[in-house]
Order: C-alpha cells, then structure tokens, then sequence
C-alpha cells in the first residue's frame, strides 16, 4: 500500500536553483571564535600554579581544606570559606604504572601517575600527578614527594607547571 503524500501550498526547491542562480540566498561562514573560562575557583589555583604555588580552600563548618579549589564543599554544599596556600610536598595515595600512553602507544620506560595528598590539605585529598626520578619497584602508597616546577619562565598556569613529584626523605 501507498502512502498519501500531503500536498503543500507553494513551489518545491531542487539543488539546480541554487546552483543555476534562480533562488537568492546569502552564504554565512560564522566567527566561531570562543573562550574557556576556568572559572573563580579553578582560575586563581592555575594563576597560583604559574607562581610557583599551590593553593586550596577550607570548609569551616566540615573543617576540610580540599585541592584542588572549589566554590562550594561538596559535604555540607555551602560556600568554601577561605582560601590558604598549601606546600609542594605530600604523600602517594594511590599510583599505577602504566606502559602504555593516554592513546594506546608501548612505552619503554613507564609513566607512574599518582595521587599526591598535599600536606595541609585534608586526609585523602590530593591530586593527579606523575611520580619521576624514581624506579617503579620503589613507588610505595605513602611515600612523600615533592614538586618538581618548571623555571618561572616556562609556567603558563596549568597543572603541567609542575612537571612531576619526586621522592624526598
């Protein structure tokens, strides 16, 4: 059985319109420009970052100091109360060694992401590094490292303005 096709008042285009000029139309090739805003919260932590320094906020009601920074404590949802600068060293939480990169490729010497609790920061909260100068075999769950920064020079205020943490004593 056939559908009835539903006739409609005026005339249908075909692609020769176009091409042969009989239909006006306006190309628009848009500026599609844009911006990334970090926001309030991860902004000042990456222009602190460019400085050489590593900055959190604290929660006086959960009395948390969390890094990164953020708006709002996600255990009470009210506002983060103040901001404090916080060391370059801490502690390995949890690491992998990882013989293949973020797109599948072999590696020869492995990458050893870790998360790195910040000292001054709350039990259990840190954030997402690479682990150097140090032999996977001897990568331990509480083993203290601290940042390796890039010259000021190089720093552009992202977390890649340290280039990994190492082993301290």
């Amino acid at each position: 059985m056939t559908a009835k096709i539903k006739e409609f008042p005026g005339v249908g285009l075909r692609e020769s319109d176009f091409t042969e000029r009989k239909v006006l139309f306006t190309e628009w090739k848009p500026d599609a420009r844009y911006a990334w805003d970090a926001g309030v919260a991860i902004g000042r932590y990456l222009a602190e970052l460019k400085e050489g320094r590593i900055i959190g906020v604290r929660c006086h009601h959960c009395r948390r100091t969390v890094v990164p920074p953020r708006i709002f404590c996600e255990w009470c949802f009210r506002p983060m109360d103040e901001w404090v600068y916080l060391e370059d060293h801490g502690v390995v939480n949890t690491f992998s060694i990882c013989y293949v990169q973020w797109d599948m490729e072999r590696l020869e010497e492995p990458l050893i992401p870790a998360v790195i609790e910040i000292a001054g920061a709350s039990k259990g909260v840190g954030i997402l590094h690479l682990l150097g100068e140090v032999d996977p075999r001897e990568v331990k769950i509480g083993m203290k490292v601290k940042a390796v920064w890039k010259p000021a020079a190089e720093r552009i205020g992202a977390i890649t303005d340290i280039r990994y943490f190492k082993p301290i004593n």
